[in-house]
C-alpha cells in the first residue's frame, strides 16, 4: 500500500512504546491508540487494574506519545470486549473448558475491531508491540506469520487466528529485536517505560482468582459435584468445575494419599475426573474453529510441529483431516494435559502454519 499512515495499539508498556519509535524511524505517520476495554468500576478500581489497557496504561501511553510527538486517542471498545472476550471466557469455564482470553482479544478486538476503526479513519495499517514477524511469501503469494528473533518472547502462538487481509495490513516492528534490545532502545530515547515490568495477569481479573470472578459476574450458579476416577468410582466432592483445569494437581481440596491429577472435566454430569500422572498424557486431540495462514487448508497426513499451550514445547505430529472444519492431530509421543478450550498451533520451522481450538 502507498499510504504511510499506521494506527498503533499502545498498551503503555515498553514494547508498543518502542514500536512507535521504530515506525517513526521507518517513515510512517503514527497515530497511537489505547483500547478502552475496562468494564464498569469505580475510579480507584480502574487505577489499580494493572492490565494492558487500564487507566495507568493510558497515562503511560499518553506520556510516550507526547515524548515522541504523535497524536494519541483512547478508543472505547468496552462493549465488544465484553461480548467477545469476557462472555466467551465465562461460557467456556461453565462448559468445562479452559479458555484463552488473550487469543480471543487478539482475534476480535486488537485486530478486527481496531482494523475496522483504522480503515474507517482512512488509515491503511495497524501495528502492535507483539514479538512476531509478518512477511509476504513470493512463492505462494500469501502473507505469513513468522516467529520473532527470540524464542523466549515469541508471541505467535496467540496470533494464529489472523486472516490474510489482517496480516496484509499489519506491522509488527519489534519482532526483529530481543526484549533486552527493546528496553535498551527505550532507555536511549528517554522513554519513561524503559524498565516497566511486563503485564502477566489476565487484564480483567487482576487477582487471578477465576472462581471468584465467575461467581461474582455470572448468572449461572457454581454447583459442587463429584470427584470420580477414570472408572467412574466416586472419590469425594468438588466445589464446582470452574475451579479446575486438566493437568491440575494442587488445590483439589481433598487428600488421596498419593498425587492425583485432573484428567477431564465432565460438565454435563458436573464431575471432575481424576487419575494418576500417566493418565494425564495423550497422543491424540481433535480441533475445530480452524485458521490456516501459510496454506489455504490442511492436507491429510501433513507433518507439523504442534504446540498445545503458550508455555508448551513444540512436538512433532501428523494432521488428519476428518471432514468439515475438524482435524485430528496425532503426536509422535504422548503430550501432557491436552486441554479442551485451549489452542493447538502448528509450525513449520519458524513459520506459523495455522491452528485451531482443542475439542
Amino acid at each position: 500500500m502507498s499510504s504511510r499512515k499506521v494506527m498503533l495499539g499502545m498498551s503503555g508498556g515498553v514494547d508498543s512504546s518502542v514500536a512507535a519509535a521504530i515506525l517513526l524511524q521507518q517513515g510512517y505517520e503514527v497515530i497511537g491508540v489505547t483500547l478502552q476495554i475496562w468494564q464498569d468500576m469505580d475510579e480507584e478500581a480502574k487505577k489499580s487494574e494493572g492490565g494492558c489497557c487500564s487507566l495507568s496504561a493510558v497515562d503511560d501511553a499518553r506520556r510516550v506519545a507526547n515524548k515522541l510527538g504523535i497524536p494519541y486517542y483512547v478508543l472505547n471498545f468496552k462493549d465488544i470486549f465484553n461480548k467477545t472476550v469476557i462472555e466467551y471466557f465465562k461460557e467456556e469455564y461453565f462448559k468445562g473448558r479452559t479458555p484463552n482470553p488473550c487469543i480471543a482479544c487478539n482475534r476480535h478486538v486488537k485486530w478486527q475491531a481496531m482494523l475496522d476503526k483504522a480503515v474507517a479513519m482512512g488509515i491503511d495499517y495497524i501495528a502492535t508491540g507483539h514479538y512476531a514477524k509478518v512477511m509476504l511469501d513470493p512463492a505462494s503469494g500469501r502473507y505469513i506469520l513468522k516467529k520473532s528473533v527470540t524464542d523466549k518472547k515469541d508471541q505467535t502462538y496467540a496470533l494464529y487466528n489472523l486472516t490474510q487481509e489482517q496480516l496484509g495490513r499489519t506491522l509488527m516492528p519489534v519482532g526483529d529485536y530481543s526484549k533486552e534490545q527493546i528496553r535498551e532502545i527505550a532507555k536511549e530515547i528517554g522513554l519513561s517505560v524503559a524498565t516497566k515490568p511486563d503485564s502477566q495477569e489476565i487484564c480483567f481479573i487482576n487477582d487471578n482468582d477465576y472462581g471468584r470472578f465467575l461467581s461474582e459476574n455470572s448468572d449461572k450458579k457454581i454447583v459442587p459435584g463429584k470427584f470420580v476416577d477414570t472408572k467412574g468410582n466416586v472419590l469425594g466432592t468438588h466445589k464446582g468445575i470452574v475451579h479446575y483445569t486438566v493437568g491440575q494437581r494442587k488445590g483439589l481440596g481433598i487428600a488421596f494419599g498419593k498425587p492425583m491429577f485432573v484428567v477431564a472435566l465432565d460438565a454435563e454430569n458436573n464431575r471432575v475426573v481424576l487419575g494418576d500422572d500417566n493418565e494425564v498424557f495423550s497422543d491424540t486431540l481433535t480441533a475445530s474453529d480452524l485458521n490456516f495462514i501459510s496454506i489455504e487448508k490442511p492436507v491429510d497426513g501433513m507433518r507439523v510441529n504442534a504446540k498445545i499451550r503458550y508455555s508448551a514445547k513444540e512436538a512433532p505430529a501428523t494432521i488428519r483431516v476428518i471432514g468439515g472444519q475438524k482435524i485430528r492431530v496425532v503426536f509422535d509421543t504422548p503430550q501432557r494435559a491436552i486441554t479442551p478450550g485451549q489452542s493447538v498451533v502448528f509450525y513449520n520451522d519458524d513459520v506459523v502454519v495455522g491452528g485451531g481450538t482443542i475439542d
